[in-house]
């Protein structure tokens, strides 16, 4: 678990727990999530990973348990991404605008992030385009942007690689690492184990909704310390259940 002498943290889950109809989703999950750095939530289809996303997200109540933001002081904006995100019929420029509009900046300001974001994502040369004609891993870069221009704490990514090319998905890497870098806590969803290394100071491993192990991503893939774990690296998956096909 994460050591608060070693890394500040940003949020504490504490006995977080999720439950829909009579199936629970997540189950009593305790942790706590640096303020800076990349965070990989990976598991098996059906462990919970996007329930836990949306929940830090604001977008589900928990049924039990409580997400501690103290320990961030007044900072607490999130921002997510998700896999196939919804793209407003117009500009791109206009998109990021839109995006940010509720914040209620000025003019000069609201402009200066547009732009900030468009370089960003390298998305400049696409300002004027009309945002549903760009290409898959434009569209994803665009998400990116908007949440980018947002300034949040804490970006929240949903499997944002998702049926991209390797050449997309090289690209919303860079993205970010970028923002990783410049203080901003990612928490990234992914089925994609390769991007988790690649990407990931902590990973958070779940499994029927359960947290099974949490550490530093260079020790967990090294020498994984549960079954469960091991046998997810390996590929040796369980059935899905029907009905449990979500993540």
């Amino acid at each position: 678990m994460l050591d608060p002498a070693d890394e500040a943290p940003l949020l504490e889950l504490r006995g977080l727990t999720y439950t829909a109809t009579t199936a629970t989703l997540l189950d009593d999950v305790s942790a706590a999530l640096p303020a800076t750095g990349v965070t990989a939530i990976i598991g098996a289809n059906g462990a919970g990973k996007t329930t836990l996303l949306r929940l830090l997200a604001g977008l589900l109540t928990p049924t039990a348990g409580e997400i501690d933001w103290s320990l961030a002081g007044s900072a607490r904006r999130t921002a997510m991404v998700f896999q196939r995100p919804v793209i407003l019929r117009r500009s791109v420029d206009a998109n990021i605008r839109h995006a940010i509009a509720p914040l209620g900046l000025n003019e000069a300001e609201a402009a200066r992030r547009v732009d900030e974001a468009l370089a960003v994502c390298r998305l400049d040369h696409l300002r004027t385009a009309p945002a549903r004609r760009l290409s898959g891993g434009e569209q994803q870069r665009l998400a990116l942007a908007r949440a980018l221009a947002r300034k949040p704490d804490v970006l929240l990514l949903d499997e944002p690689c998702a049926s991209l090319d390797p050449q997309s998905t090289a690209a919303i890497e860079a993205i970010v690492r970028q923002a990783a870098a410049a203080s901003t806590a990612v928490v990234l969803v992914t089925h994609d184990i390769a991007q988790a290394q690649r990407l990931a100071a902590w990973v958070m491993f779940l499994d029927a909704g359960r947290l099974i192990e949490h550490s530093r991503a260079g020790a967990f893939f090294a020498g994984p310390q549960t079954a469960e774990a091991r046998d997810y690296l390996a590929g040796r998956l369980p059935p899905i259940a029907p009905g449990d096909e979500g993540s």
